[in-house]
């Protein structure tokens, strides 16, 4: 057993700190000019308002470009689903405007056009989300139609029959990605029984949905209530808020409950690996989660900034070691998915099989260097303004900030928090990435997926002796 595998059990097992020290930095040429100064990045302002019927309206005018994006947000994504229904929120968002008590489905498609757009579906865990993107001049008709499918959608009985098809079809070409085998098993071993380990249908619940298990769903989620209307764009703000009133005023909240809260998330996830058997692959997909903090955590900008030191960006620790320096894989990466109640680190590779054991200690080597060493300024400042850019990229479309506001108040925050962030993001220091590395990164803390060649697996995870076992 070489040294570093050594260390890396001993640390997982907490018997001993780790004894390296951050890798020394490659001088870079002399001649380079210094870094710019950092902008605080121009959120949009947001104006506030509530109708009668409780439907919350969030509206950013933005002077310029003639178009105007809407998202609307209902409370209840995936994770909300009946359990024999996995995936039902899918369904629900590629059907609904399918037809409507007035319109047909064409007549639907034909009007979006008309007013320059088109109409998206999207299901995260804890809303459905639909949005359009039409020009100014024809935003009343294309939020006409926006309105009509959010109060009147009547989910055809052909129009679902095909979409069920073209899921049943979608399921099957992911089903033959490891990287999806790899996300859907990562979610159910990190959560078990949670509705938070559900992120796609089976072909079961997709045969046995009905047109009417939909309109029921549909019912009990999109009420005035629990929905909150996004629009930004070039329009006079009393203008839009009048057109609104017009248009969403009359629909009212079912006498029912909504949807009840989801339980709460746990509080660890097994330190396992769990084997996808995928026979005669030539590569292991890995898939390494564990536990973070949620957008409401004090600590979260902090998690931002470490994830990025260690796999979230180009020129950060694990993309140097198993990329650069060993040749180990091409692509890399990790990122913090965040859900309502509860946030996940997450890292992604594909390694060949040869150095399927050696792939997972160096990534391992790399969780508990973030766990137990202090940043340098210069990668802490590296983050920091990657992340701030890719930030001020997002916010320079339309669509992109009405989404961004809708998972906003779906993670239960203000609107003014989507410029907080980058406000948050360059005060953070090493102290505070040391801290979140130490409580978020050990190895021994993660939940491991490999998908790939099952005997080759066990015989390369020997060493280690982890318990490798069936993912669920």
């Amino acid at each position: 057993m070489t040294r570093r595998i050594l260390l890396v059990l001993l640390i997982a097992l907490g018997l001993v700190a780790a004894p390296w020290a951050a890798e020394k930095e490659r001088p870079l040429p002399k001649d380079l000019p210094p870094y710019g100064p950092l902008k605080t990045v121009s959120a949009p302002r947001v104006k506030e308002e509530r109708l009668a019927n409780g439907l919350t309206l969030w509206l950013v005018p933005q002077k310029g470009l003639p178009k105007v994006a809407a998202v609307v947000a209902v409370r209840g994504g995936m994770a909300s689903d009946p359990k024999d229904r996995p995936g039902l929120s899918k369904l629900i968002a590629a059907t609904i405007d399918q037809g409507t008590k007035s319109r047909t489905a064409k007549q639907i498609a034909e009007g979006i056009q008309a007013a320059g757009g088109d109409l998206t579906g999207d299901t995260p865990a804890d809303a459905i989300l639909i949005a359009t993107d039409v020009l100014a001049s024809k935003a009343d008709g294309g939020l006409k139609i926006l309105a009509d499918i959010l109060q009147n959608a009547t989910f055809p009985e052909s129009e679902v029959d095909l979409a069920k098809r073209n899921a049943a079809d979608a399921l099957r070409a992911q089903e033959a990605d490891p990287s999806f085998l790899a996300s859907r098993a990562l979610a159910q071993a990190m959560f078990s029984e949670h509705p938070y380990g559900v992120v796609s249908p089976t072909q079961e619940s997709i045969a046995k949905t009905t047109p009417d298990e939909l309109r029921r769903e549909y019912a009990k989620r999109f009420r005035p209530d629990q929905a909150l209307l996004v629009v930004v764009g070039d329009f006079d703000v009393q203008t839009m808020t009048a057109t609104l009133q017009s248009l969403f005023g009359s629909w009212s909240a079912p006498k029912e409950a909504p949807i009840a809260p989801l339980p709460a998330p746990p509080r660890q996830t097994p330190h396992a690996v769990f084997l996808v058997a995928r026979p005669g692959s030539v590569q292991t997909t890995f898939a390494f989660g564990g536990l973070g903090p949620t957008r409401r955590d004090p600590d979260y900008a902090a998690a931002q900034v470490a994830n990025a030191i260690y796999g979230g960006m180009f020129g950060s620790r694990m993309i140097k070691n198993i990329r650069e320096d060993k040749g180990y894989t091409y692509s890399p990466g990790a990122f913090l998915q965040t859900r309502r109640e509860v946030g996940a680190f997450q890292t992604r590779a594909d390694v060949g099989n040869a150095v399927t054991g050696a792939s997972f200690n160096e990534i391992s080597y790399e969780l508990n260097r973030m766990a137990t060493t202090v940043p340098t300024e210069e990668e802490v400042t590296r983050a920091r303004r990657f992340l701030v850019g890719v930030k001020a990229l997002s916010l320079q479309s339309r669509g992109s900030v009405g989404y961004q506001l809708a998972l906003l108040w779906a993670y239960g925050l203000p609107p003014e928090e989507l410029g907080r962030e980058s406000e948050k993001i360059q005060e953070v220091a090493a102290k505070d990435v040391e801290a979140v590395g130490t409580r978020y990164f050990p190895a021994a803390r993660q939940t491991v997926v490999a998908v790939g060649e099952e005997k080759l697996i066990r015989e390369q995870f020997a060493p280690f002796g982890l318990e490798v076992k069936p993912a669920p």
